[in-house]
């Protein structure tokens, strides 16, 4: 076994879509798993199919500026439906429940500061082909479980343990 850092997981989500609140079950797993050693990125796809899923990309990076951004894509994922439903105010009710400071939410979706961040996202995702979420990009490989999620976490480890002593895939 070689002491090879392990590669980079990015998690490319849309914070409005029931699929993605089920991959955080892997997600977790998988940080539980490696702990610090496995650096998870959360990368923003919001779909066009679900309206608030670009506001609340940018509320969870003004989540990310007060230090609480998975925190806050967690419960935001648990809350997709209230989202879908109620939209906006749903974001800066999160943000005061965690914590947050919540006008300073509200008002990041009002001076867009963070839609740079949102649009490089997206603009990327698309240029590496994804086309739904959850997709995860790990060691160069694209994983889609929008249409199945079954056996995405085996192969990540798979991939991981291969990094890790230096194993091709």
């Amino acid at each position: 076994m070689t002491d090879a850092p392990l590669p980079r997981l990015e998690f490319w989500c849309d914070l409005q879509c029931p699929d993605c609140r089920t991959a955080l079950d892997d997600v977790r797993a998988l940080r539980a798993q490696y702990g610090d050693a496995l650096a998870i990125e959360l990368r923003h796809f919001p779909l066009e199919k679900n309206k608030h899923a670009y506001p609340a990309a940018e509320a969870t990076e003004e989540a990310f500026a007060q230090g609480q951004g998975w925190a806050y894509a967690e419960a935001l994922l648990a809350r997709c439906e209230d989202l879908a439903r109620a939209g906006q105010p749903v974001l800066t009710a999160l943000a005061g429940e965690l914590g947050l400071d919540a006008e300073e939410v509200e008002l990041s979706l009002i001076d867009g500061r963070h839609m740079l961040v949102v649009d490089a996202d997206q603009a990327e995702g698309k240029a590496i082909g994804i086309t739904g979420t959850p997709t995860y990009v790990i060691a160069g490989q694209r994983l889609d479980g929008g249409k199945s999620q079954d056996g995405l976490r085996e192969r990540i480890v798979a991939i991981i343990e291969a990094a890790r002593t230096g194993a091709e895939q």
